[in-house]
């Protein structure tokens, strides 16, 4: 792998976001909006209930983390689409770049892009609504490791589906995080899923995360076996993810795919 060829990469899309403020307000408008919206709730709940919950750490502080999973995968796709609208992928491949250190490129852009949104984010929660991420300690650390690697993987498999079948694909890529959070417990206990739902959301890394969240914010014992078992699927999903983009070009390369790739085909 050549540094110098996966920092272009990343320079590349630095270049795009330098030049073109639209790029840059996203990366802390919406995770903004969230925060401050889902602050207001917790809020309001920790008024109308009497649970002695605070909802600011267990709601606010899983929004928060899940935001933050939601810009790791964006970061990766974002990048990839850049280079699908301008028609630029192929261009790309006619050099001595190879996929590693592509993804590995689209992999560092999207630490860059998503560090910023978790900034803002920290900032917003913590000065609008006191929320401290030190609140969860030391496995804050492993807590977003997790979240980051399968943040990535989502990525690195979106970005393949759309290899695979086409620009037009995009929009089939947009609702994953959607799909993916009622098996990743985001905003409640594995134990409220039917059986068969908790079943599948062992396979979910983040749903080991948001589950130790839960914990610690109730004061409860923490398992760092099944923290464990969340790092362990998350690296595993990751090479999968990988394996799989890398399959999906090579069958492009063999069909003639990669050639006629451009911005009006679908297939």
């Amino acid at each position: 792998m050549n540094p110098s060829r996966v920092t272009a990469i990343v320079l590349r899309q630095f270049y795009l976001l330098r030049g073109s403020p639209a790029r840059i307000l996203p990366l802390f408008i919406w995770v903004a909006i969230d925060v401050v919206l889902w602050g207001f709730i917790t809020r309001y709940l920790n008024t109308v209930t009497a649970s002695g919950l605070d909802f600011v750490t267990s709601l606010l502080g899983t929004v928060l983390l899940w935001n933050f999973l939601t810009r790791a995968m964006q970061g990766v796709t974002m990048a990839f689409f850049e280079d699908v609208w301008s028609r630029n992928f192929l261009n790309l491949f006619a050099t001595p770049l190879s996929t590693s250190e592509y993804i590995s490129g689209l992999v560092l852009s999207s630490i860059a892009t998503s560090s910023i949104g978790l900034v803002v984010m920290v900032a917003v929660a913590g000065a609008a609504f006191g929320l401290s991420l030190f609140t969860y300690g030391v496995l804050l650390l492993p807590f977003l490791l997790v979240l980051f690697l399968y943040g990535i993987a989502l990525g690195v498999f979106g970005s393949a589906v759309v290899l695979r079948l086409g620009p037009a694909a995009e929009w089939l890529i947009w609702p994953i995080p959607a799909m993916v959070s009622p098996f990743a417990c985001v905003f409640y206990p594995r134990a409220t899923l039917p059986e068969w739902m908790q079943l599948l959301s062992l396979l979910f890394p983040p749903s080991y995360v948001f589950e130790g969240m839960r914990v610690i914010a109730t004061g409860g014992p923490f398992s760092g076996t099944a923290l464990l078992v969340g790092v362990g699927l998350a690296l595993l999903c990751l090479l999968l993810a990988c394996v799989f983009f890398l399959l999906i070009y090579r069958e492009a390369l063999r069909s003639g795919r990669v050639a006629r790739y451009s911005a009006e085909s679908v297939s």
